[in-house]
């Protein structure tokens, strides 16, 4: 499978799909302000919504273009309305003016297998990639531009756009990759070719970890900034489980629910104490985790990380703070091993209630703090208290999608 990388003079503008792989580059097309052709005053229709890399802004795609908002304090940043339709993906990278676009949603006539690379600074499209098969997500690093098809991976390099690594995967149609952003560690996972295992590639110390992390096919995953740890759900939607990626050992399992779901979202906390999940459910969970890294405000090399390797097991011991509480668990627990399983899993710290009727995607904030945006158009922000959990407290509201909005 090849791919095509062009450098498209003059404004964006839709495309169709090519009927052959290829991977065009361009760098130094310009795009003019587009003249709307639609009645402004028509409300737009959300597409999709996504964290940027740290979860301080998030992006939303619609019906009539995309807009950017900053979560604390909650405002739009800035909107392009594109006469043309909308886009599926929109992958930031981090706070900068880069964005990588992929068309999509009601009326679109931007080509679902073109990755576009926008720098809204500029006005323009700089560069752009178009494959033979329709993008299922796109991951950006400061250093790389990560494509994400199907069946396969293609990681570039941002600076000059040559291909640099390509990973065969198992059906991937939710387009499932997560990568490091520490500029120390190069580690991306992706799904591997065996159903419920997941692929880590280190990059930088050229090692390759297959860990056989459900039975089921994965749902969900993320990594931390650092790539050292990787938290996972699968398509039951019960359990996530959080492993080392340098030996693939299973450092904590938690429990999301009984029931089968659909897990939407997976968020570490940067300090790496909590993890949030949210589901078809109805319900955002935080759990309290065992595990840290050591030396986490310390990434002086990857080198130092493969030196670690040999004592990681011991430095991911159960490191509690004394001021953070613990997930509860079945006052049946002591029966372990004689009554099922979850009598005796770990079950949510804190939790907050969302509808169930459309999805919704959880990010931590500052000071026990989660972040939560829906594709319905709302976004909340709730805390947590990190000693007792329970049931989270709201501390806002908005309708993100009108104009109007504001606080509830």
């Amino acid at each position: 499978m090849s791919s095509d990388i062009s450098n498209p003079q003059g404004v964006l503008r839709p495309d169709g799909n090519g009927g052959h792989e290829t991977r065009n580059t361009s760098t130094s097309g310009s795009l003019r302000p587009p003249e709307p052709e639609f009645n402004e005053n028509e409300e737009a229709e959300l597409v999709s919504v996504s964290w940027n890399q740290d979860y301080s802004c998030f992006a939303a795609g619609t019906s009539h273009g995309f807009r950017i908002y900053n979560c604390e304090p909650f405002k739009e940043t800035f909107r392009r309305e594109l006469k043309n339709g909308g886009f599926k993906i929109i992958e930031m990278l981090f706070r900068s003016n880069i964005l990588a676009l992929v068309g999509g949603g009601p009326n679109s006539q931007y080509a679902s297998n073109k990755v576009l690379i926008w720098d809204d600074h500029q006005s323009r499209c700089i560069s752009e990639f178009a494959f033979r098969s329709e993008i299922r997500s796109v991951k950006l690093r400061r250093d790389w531009i990560v494509v994400v098809l199907e069946h396969k991976i293609y990681v570039y390099n941002f600076l000059d756009l040559r291909l640099l690594h390509q990973i065969e995967t198992l059906a991937n149609p939710r387009g499932l990759c997560c990568l490091s952003h520490h500029s120390n560690t190069s580690v991306l996972a992706c799904p591997g070719l065996h159903q419920g295992e997941v692929r880590v590639e280190h990059f930088g110390l050229n090692m390759v970890q297959l860990i056989n992390a459900h039975d089921s096919n994965i749902a969900c995953m993320t990594l931390t900034l650092d790539g050292m740890l990787l938290a996972t759900a699968s398509t039951k939607g019960t359990l996530i489980r959080i492993f080392n990626t340098m030996d693939g050992t299973r450092l904590q399992e938690v429990r999301r629910g009984v029931d089968r779901a659909d897990i939407y979202s997976i968020a570490l906390s940067p300090n790496v104490q909590w993890l949030a999940v949210s589901s078809d459910k109805g319900t955002v969970h935080v759990f309290s985790l065992r595990v840290r890294v050591v030396g986490e405000d310390s990434h002086s090399s990857e080198s130092a990380a493969l030196l670690a390797q040999q004592t990681f097991s011991n430095s991911l011991g159960a490191i509690v703070s004394p001021t953070t509480g613990t997930n509860p668990s079945s006052s049946l627990s002591f029966m372990r091993g004689v009554l099922p399983k979850y009598f005796s899993s770990e079950w949510s710290f804190a939790q907050f209630r969302v509808p169930e009727i459309t999805q919704f995607f959880a990010a931590f904030g500052c000071q026990n703090t989660v972040a939560i945006i829906g594709m319905d158009g709302s976004f909340y922000r709730c805390s947590f208290d990190p000693v007792n959990g329970g049931e989270m407290t709201r501390l806002e509201y908005f309708r993100y999608l009108r104009a109007e909005s504001g606080p509830r």
